[in-house]
C-alpha cells in the first residue's frame, strides 16, 4: 500500500504543504501573507449583480474577494438580480476564470464572506487522513521538490520514457515519449510506457492542481482500450465524481474531463508571461536568507538581486526582521536578472 506523508514548511510570508506518496509529491498547497482569493469551501454573502439566461450563469458579487459565477439549473428558479445569496465556493479561480458557486440559500447584510474554508493543514490532512504532520528542514526540501515538479513541462517516466504537460486555455496537452524504452520490444514498450504515463499523469496533474479538458498523446498504435480505460479509471480515482473518459482516437489520442476544484498551483507562482512572479522570488529569497541565518546565528547576511526582486522583498523585510533580526541587507543590482541571487554570511 502507498505511504502517504504530510508536510507543511512555514517560512515568513507563505507557507507551503506538500502530500507525498511513496516518496513523490501529490499535493502542493499555498497560502501567503496578503493574498486573498475565494477558496474552495468558504462561504460568502453574494449580491446577485447580472443574470445571463443564454450563457447558463448568473454573476456574483463576494464583496472584497471580487466575483465569482453561479450556473444556472434548469429545476431550480432564477436568482433575481439585486438579490443577496447564502453561496459556498464550489471551484477556486482557474487562469482568467472565477470562481464558481453554489447556493445555499438567502442571506442578510452586505456582500463579503461569512465563513472561512478549511485551514492549509486540515485540507492536507483530508489528503491524507490519520498521517502525522513533518515540519522543519524535511518539510522545507519537500516543498522545494513538489514546487520544482509543479512548475517542471518534462518529466521522466520509470523504464526510461518521458511525459510533457503543457497547458492553454482550452485544455492541458500531455505528450508521451517511448524514449530509451523502445530498445525493447516495440509493442510492449509501448503498453509500459502509457501505462505508466497514465499513473504519472494523474499524480501530476493533482500536484499541478489542472482540471478540466486532457488530452493524452499515447506511444505507438493498436492499443488496448480496456486495459488503457482500467487504468485511467484507476490513475484518476481520488477525482471522482465527475470524471469523463472518451474512447482513444483514430490518431492514438486519450481524452478526459477532470473535475476543476482548486486553483492551479501556476497561479499562484507565474505571473502572466508565464515566469516566476516577483513575489515568487521574493519569497525564496526570503528562505535563502532564513536557510543562512539559520546556520549561522551571529553572523551578518547580505543578499544581491534585481532591483525588482528587491523591491518586492520588502513586503517581507520587518516580518524577517522580527524572526533573524535586523542583520541582513538586502542590495538591489541594476541589470541583474530576476532570477539571479546570491546569499552571503560574514
Amino acid at each position: 500500500m502507498a505511504q502517504r506523508r504530510i508536510y507543511i514548511d512555514e517560512s515568513v510570508g507563505e507557507t507551503r504543504g506538500v502530500v507525498t506518496v511513496s516518496g513523490r509529491p501529490e499535493r502542493l498547497l499555498l497560502s501567503r501573507v496578503g493574498h486573498s482569493y475565494p477558496q474552495l469551501g468558504a462561504r460568502y454573502a453574494g449580491r446577485v449583480l447580472k443574470v445571463e439566461k443564454g450563457t447558463g450563469l448568473a454573476m456574483i458579487n463576494l464583496g472584497p474577494d471580487g466575483q465569482a459565477a453561479l450556473r444556472l439549473k434548469p429545476d431550480r428558479p432564477l436568482p433575481v438580480e439585486g438579490q443577496l445569496l447564502d453561496v459556498e465556493i464550489s471551484i477556486e479561480p482557474q487562469g482568467v476564470k472565477t470562481a464558481v458557486v453554489r447556493v445555499l440559500g438567502t442571506a442578510a447584510g452586505q456582500p463579503g464572506r461569512s465563513g472561512d474554508p478549511m485551514t492549509l493543514q486540515a485540507r492536507l490532512e483530508a489528503f491524507a487522513p490519520d498521517t502525522a504532520v513533518i515540519r522543519g528542514a524535511e518539510a522545507r526540501a519537500a516543498a522545494d521538490q513538489a514546487e520544482d515538479e509543479a512548475l517542471a513541462v518534462e518529466h521522466p517516466l520509470s523504464g526510461g520514457g518521458s511525459l510533457a504537460i503543457e497547458t492553454t486555455r482550452a485544455l492541458t496537452a500531455v505528450d508521451v515519449d517511448l524514449g530509451s524504452g523502445g530498445a525493447r520490444d516495440a509493442k510492449r514498450a509501448a503498453r509500459e510506457t502509457n501505462l505508466n504515463a497514465i499513473a504519472e499523469t494523474a499524480r501530476l496533474l493533482r500536484l499541478k492542481a489542472l482540471g478540466g479538458l486532457v488530452v493524452i498523446d499515447l506511444v505507438g498504435r493498436g492499443h488496448d482500450g480496456q486495459a488503457l480505460a482500467h487504468a485511467v479509471q484507476s490513475a484518476f480515482g481520488p477525482e471522482q465524481p465527475g470524471v469523463i473518459i472518451g474512447p482513444i482516437t483514430k490518431f492514438g489520442t486519450l481524452e478526459l474531463a477532470l473535475p476543476r476544484r482548486l486553483r492551479p498551483v501556476q497561479d499562484t507562482l507565474w505571473d502572466a508571461r508565464g515566469g516566476l512572479s516577483l513575489d515568487t522570488l521574493a519569497l525564496r529569497l526570503v528562505r535563502m536568507i532564513e536557510r543562512e541565518g539559520r546556520a549561522d546565528g551571529g553572523g551578518r547576511i547580505t543578499a544581491r538581486c534585481s532591483l525588482e526582486v528587491a523591491a518586492a522583498f520588502q513586503a517581507h523585510s520587518a516580518a524577517l526582521a522580527g524572526t533573524l533580526g535586523a542583520r541582513f541587507e538586502v542590495m538591489g543590482e541594476p541589470g541583474l536578472a530576476r532570477e539571479m541571487m546570491q546569499v552571503s554570511v560574514r
